[in-house]
């Protein structure tokens, strides 16, 4: 006698979506463009980048369940650059200065509420 598997729509199924790995993510666009055109690494992108993942790991908030802090290519907002964006809510940002990454993530990545004065303009593109 062969034994029965059971049928895949008897699988548990939960009733209530999967907790994401991290909250939420910001990526850094890092681009350089090599034909001296504008782009985000010519404006200290980079170095923002390392400020961010340094500050998030000070606070404790770079563990699953937490904040990821991601590099990109080209994000194709050249002209908004540096810029920077927060999955899920998709608020791209546009910063200046350390100062203004560690008010994104003290506001935005650790409470929750964006910050915008720093929101990049919609019709802002390349």
């Amino acid at each position: 006698m062969s034994e029965s598997k059971p049928a895949p729509s008897d699988a548990v199924q939960s009733t209530s979506p999967a907790k994401p790995y991290y909250e939420r993510h910001i990526f850094f666009c890092l681009n350089e463009r090599k034909s001296g055109e504008a782009c985000c690494s010519q404006q200290g992108a980079q170095a923002a980048f390392d400020h961010c993942k340094a500050r998030i790991k000070s606070l404790g908030l770079s563990a699953p369940g937490q904040v990821r802090v991601n590099k990109a290519g080209c994000l194709d907002r050249c002209a908004g650059g540096p810029v920077a964006v927060v999955y899920p809510e998709g608020t791209w940002y546009s910063f200046v200065d350390n100062a203004d990454i560690d008010e994104i993530v003290e506001s935005h990545l650790k409470n929750g509420q964006p910050v915008t004065r720093l929101i990049t303009p919609p019709e802002v593109g390349r």
